[in-house]
């Protein structure tokens, strides 16, 4: 926790978004924690509401673009040698590639939600080959979605994130409600979709 208020006060904004992006790639930056409380500090006044959700969210999108650059030019032999420096185990490589190949670009869309397959998404879209475009609509959504739920809830959560924070009762809540949405947005845009094949 300290780590992450020096990041925001000694470096700002550009400290949030070097987090997110190191977060994203793989680095060990708790992303969901880091969020919440940039949205309390905000409520606090110490940062712009606007301002961070921005730097949120740039970072989140290059980390993930940069994850997929490196899984598109090294492939996934580099991934299984080198993914254990930065968390990414064989067997955690591995259930994430089973889901991506199932799930493909919804696993972009939701997979910010689910702690140890957003740092993969991104390394198994490129070595995927997925069309870039595709990649980044999905993603970049994912991406809007995954930041502004917990940086809007540390804000919304005030003053007494600081009797929460430490909760992981708390998490899971958050988790949940979030999932839940992004699947209720995924059913309505699929009900629309069918609709208008329909003749």
């Amino acid at each position: 926790m300290e780590l992450l208020k020096h990041l925001i006060f000694e470096y700002g904004y550009f400290g949030i978004f070097l987090a997110l992006v190191g977060g994203i790639v793989g680095l060990p930056v708790p992303d969901e924690i880091l969020l919440v409380t940039i949205g309390y500090y905000a409520y606090l006044g110490r940062v712009d509401l606007l301002t961070a959700l921005v730097s949120s969210y740039l970072g989140s999108i290059i980390g993930i673009t940069i994850s997929y650059l490196l899984g598109a030019k090294l492939g996934l032999p580099f991934l299984l040698k080198f993914g254990g420096k930065i968390r990414l185990t064989p067997t955690r490589v591995h259930k994430a590639q089973q889901l991506f190949f199932k799930h493909g670009k919804w696993l972009l869309l939701i997979g910010y939600f689910i702690p140890g397959v957003r740092h993969l998404t991104g390394y198994l879209a490129g070595i995927a080959r997925m069309p870039l475009r595709i990649f980044m609509i999905y993603s970049y959504v994912g991406a809007l979605f995954w930041v502004s739920l917990f940086v809007v809830t540390g804000y919304e959560l005030g003053i007494k994130w600081y009797f929460i924070k430490q909760s992981f009762e708390a998490y899971k809540i958050i988790v949940y409600f979030g999932v839940s949405i992004l699947l209720s947005i995924v059913a309505l845009l699929f009900f629309f979709r069918t609709k208008k094949k329909k003749p």
